[in-house]
């Protein structure tokens, strides 16, 4: 299943080559041939290629491999075995296209740069030495293949666990994909003017650096990182107090670290959806607005989380209500350390 987006620039010959290396597969049917030998519907296979993010080639393009036939066979039965329904289908497809992207995408540029330091000082970056580099993941895959099986496995495992938890959760409505939790948000302060003042590489490591403490940080706590947007991270935990926890860290870590950047942080806590990885709800657009309201370096909760934590030792100190952008006047409060 490929992606023609690089063909101008490169020799196609080179391309292919590059795309059989990788795919560890030869190129050898059109998309009509691996749609006959899959048993499916032109229309469906062209929407699933597009759905994993790739244009379906032309019709005489020789673009497909064994494994791609493989692939629409087993797609096709978790419908026809009632796993999914169609949508269902489709949305998985969706989330492999996504995940999968990023991923390979991410390999890349930590692979790359590594593989590149084995060559002479003089060799230059044409597409032949990138090919050659890439020829060297024939060491790569199958070790890193057992990694990210075991790894969705494990996420897997805790993804089953999140669910048995929000089922049985009395807090809560008892709805499967909706349960009680606190959620929250940490924002890099003045992201643009400094990523301005920045080199690519620099700018790069600097975000690199604030996902890599901020995932480290909320997995140490028990909560999950749901997404990074480059200068924002959200995250989510069962306990309140984990969540205060991790605000507060993050918050506090560049007095302590000056290489990890000065963040804002806006918690809330309640009723969420739990949608397709996504979290969604009230709590959720809250603990956005009060990020936004922060000052820097400071946390700012809403009531209910204020009251979950009353006595758990912190200072909680209420301001005064404010208009938040579709939520009407809300009255934060700020969470710190109390003194020692």
């Amino acid at each position: 299943m490929r992606h023609r987006e690089v063909d101008t620039v490169i020799d196609p010959q080179v391309a292919q080559e590059i795309e059989e290396t990788l795919l560890a597969d030869r190129l050898k049917y059109t998309r009509a041939q691996v749609e006959e030998l899959a048993g499916m519907p032109p229309e469906k296979a062209r929407r699933i290629w597009q759905t994993l993010g790739f244009p379906a080639p032309s019709d005489d393009e020789v673009a497909f491999t064994e494994g791609d036939v493989r692939a629409l066979v087993e797609i096709d039965r978790l419908v026809e075995d009632g796993l999914v329904d169609e949508a269902g289908m489709l949305q998985l497809v969706r989330a492999v296209g996504q995940t999968m992207g990023r991923l390979a995408s991410w390999v890349v540029d930590v692979w790359l740069p590594n593989a590149a330091a084995r060559l002479p000082e003089d060799a230059e970056m044409s597409p032949e030495t990138v090919q050659s580099i890439l020829g060297l993941t024939d060491q790569l895959r199958p070790r890193f293949e057992g990694l990210l099986l075991q790894g969705w496995r494990r996420q897997l495992a805790a993804a089953g666990l999140r669910v048995t938890a929000a089922s049985g959760d009395a807090s809560g409505s008892g709805d499967l994909g909706v349960a009680r939790l606190a959620v929250g948000f940490a924002d890099i302060v003045s992201f643009t003017s400094l990523s301005r003042r920045m080199e690519g590489p620099a700018l790069a490591e600097f975000v690199e650096r604030f996902e890599a403490v901020t995932s480290e940080t909320v997995a140490d706590l028990g909560g999950r990182i749901v997404k990074t947007l480059g200068d924002e991270a959200f995250f989510v935990a069962p306990d309140p107090r984990a969540v205060a926890e991790i605000g507060l860290i993050l918050a506090d870590r560049h007095t302590a670290d000056p290489d990890f950047p000065l963040v804002r942080v806006g918690l809330a806590y309640g009723e969420v959806v739990l949608r397709l990885g996504d979290v969604f709800g009230t709590p959720v657009n809250l603990a956005a607005r009060l990020t936004a309201a922060a000052h820097r370096g400071t946390l700012l909760i809403d009531a209910p989380l204020a009251a979950e934590l009353a006595s758990a030792g912190y200072d909680i100190t209420p301001l005064r209500p404010r208009h938040l952008q579709g939520l009407g006047r809300v009255r934060p409060y700020r969470l710190r350390r109390a003194p020692a």
